[in-house]
C-alpha cells in the first residue's frame, strides 16, 4: 500500500497559494497639500492585483482626511500588490497626489506611505 505522505505534502503546499480574504481599513491621510483652489478634497482608489476594489468618498477641504470605508477582496493571495492611489478632487480633473504600492503578507499590518506631492497616507490591512 502506497504512503499518503506525498498527497498530504501536495495539499499542504497548495495552501500557500490559496486565495484569502483581504480587508483594508483605517484609511486616513495627514498633511495633504493645498493648491490654488484651496485645501485638498481627498479620496483614495483601491486596487489589489488586477482587481479594482472601489474608491472612498471625497473628504472636502481638509489636509487630514479620514475615510470610514473598508474594502474587502475575497480572491487575494499573499504577494499580490495592494495599490492605493490618492487624489485631490477638482472641477476639471482630479490631481494624483501619490501612489502607495506594497506586496501583501498574511496577518494584520499597519503602514504609512509618503505621497509624491506631499502628505502621508496611513492604512491597515488584514490578509487571512
Amino acid at each position: 500500500m502506497a504512503s499518503s505522505l506525498p498527497i498530504l505534502l501536495l495539499v499542504l503546499c497548495s495552501l500557500n497559494v490559496a486565495k484569502a480574504q483581504l480587508k483594508l481599513f483605517n484609511l486616513r491621510a495627514s498633511d495633504l497639500p493645498s493648491n490654488l483652489m484651496g485645501t485638498a478634497d481627498g479620496y483614495v482608489k483601491v486596487f489589489c492585483g488586477s482587481a479594482s476594489l472601489g474608491k472612498t468618498s471625497i473628504r472636502n477641504n481638509t489636509p487630514d482626511p479620514w475615510w470610514k470605508e473598508e474594502f474587502t477582496h475575497f480572491k487575494a493571495q499573499q504577494n499580490d500588490v495592494l495599490r492605493l492611489e490618492v487624489y485631490d478632487s477638482d472641477y476639471l480633473f482630479d490631481d494624483l497626489l501619490g501612489v502607495c504600492q506594497r506586496q501583501i503578507k498574511l496577518g494584520t499590518h499597519k503602514h504609512d506611505c509618503f505621497l509624491k506631492k506631499g502628505g502621508i497616507l496611513h492604512y491597515s490591512y488584514t490578509l487571512g
